[in-house]
């Protein structure tokens, strides 16, 4: 599967590709006064997508513009989103109106919801909840701009299953951000776009920059890591959906190991050795995430003895990853097929991004 660009205008609109991401470690510093959890944590994107349609919406006149124009076979689809058993119906839509008062612009947004998992629709939905934020903090550019009414049409095509760790709502919604950004001229600098992220997720900034990034905090402070590290992973795709919040509210902190590890993954980083952060397999949610779903426990011995190497959990789970060594690709694409074969399990075979 080859690196895409992020941004492709189509026929009707302008196609953004979402990336999911693996956290090659990831951290638990304590207990924050506000109640959420002070993560350290690698994260690198993955060439696995999501895509949003941006484009205008239109009625039905009779002269062929139909506003449940279907996109999706239009889209160039990576190989990964073939689980048709579980497809939602690409008809599922919601249209929204959000009133002209208080400064905001009056905007119709119809949000629609296909692909291969099926995810909350309408306002609950970040996507939705993205377009809302930027639409408002730009109200002033589209006013001047002429264009107080907007009409948007959004449609989703959701590749990456919710509940995995692979951060897949959040990409949604820094996806939307720079879409809409783009499709609409708002001229938001990233700056701006960035003191809105925190508002949507704590790993919508990431999404905003990257590929490769240290993030603290709440996972919303960015730091860079300049090193390009290529690697070649199998990404496991259990079908189970573990929620991040009862992972987090189940997990027990450990301040002495939180030190140890911390101290060895940053000097690492000094050192450039990302593949030796990789290497420690560093995730101290796994206990938690396990507990939740102990069948993940079992699936993950079950892999790990096909010989391919150890597992590591991205996020909060459930999805697991194995980085391997370029030249090896071969060898993985037979792990993979006897994963399906053997034991039913999907995986895909990933890159890293390089954006």
């Amino acid at each position: 599967m080859s690196d895409k660009n992020q941004f492709e205008t189509v026929s009707n609109g302008l196609l953004v590709r979402a990336p999911a991401k693996i956290n090659l470690s990831l951290l638990i510093a304590g207990k924050r006064p506000d109640g959420f959890h002070e993560i350290e944590t690698v994260m690198a994107k993955v060439n696995f997508y999501d895509e949003i349609l941006i484009g205008k919406r239109v009625a039905s006149n009779g002269c062929g513009c139909d506003a449940r124009l279907s996109q999706t076979d239009e889209f160039r689809q990576t190989s990964n989103a073939t689980d048709t058993s579980r497809a939602t119906d690409g008809r599922k839509t919601q249209t929204l109106k959000r009133d002209a008062h208080h400064n905001k612009s009056e905007t119709s947004i119809e949000l629609i919801c296909k692909g291969p998992y099926s995810v909350p629709e309408g306002e609950e939905n970040l996507v939705y909840k993205a377009a809302k934020l930027i639409l408002d903090a730009a109200y002033q550019n589209i006013r001047e701009s002429g264009n107080q009414e907007t009409a948007l049409k959004i449609t989703l095509t959701k590749n990456i299953p919710a509940g995995s760790g692979l951060g897949s709502a959040s990409s949604d919604a820094a996806a939307t951000l720079m879409g809409l950004n783009r499709y609409l001229d708002l001229k938001l600098t990233n700056r701006q776009l960035a003191k809105l992220a925190p508002r949507l997720g704590s790993d919508v900034a990431f999404f905003l920059d990257g590929p490769l990034v240290l993030c603290k905090g709440k996972g919303e402070k960015i730091k860079k890591i300049q090193k390009i590290f290529d690697f070649l992973a199998l990404l496991i795709l259990p079908d189970v959906s573990v929620s991040t919040k009862r992972v987090y509210d189940n997990y027990r902190h450990n301040p002495a190991l939180y030190d140890k590890l911390s101290n060895q993954i940053n000097s690492y980083i000094c050192k450039n050795r990302i593949d030796l952060v990789v290497n420690m397999c560093a995730n101290m949610l796994l206990k938690s995430c396990f507990s939740l779903a102990k069948e993940l426990i079992e699936l993950k011995a079950t892999i790990e003895s096909f010989g391919i190497g150890p597992l590591c959990l991205s996020g909060s789970g459930s999805a697991m990853f194995c980085l391997v060594c370029s030249k090896d690709e071969e060898k993985v694409v037979t792990y993979k097929h006897n994963l399906q074969e053997k034991i039913g399990c999907k995986s895909i075979i990933v890159h890293n991004n390089r954006w």
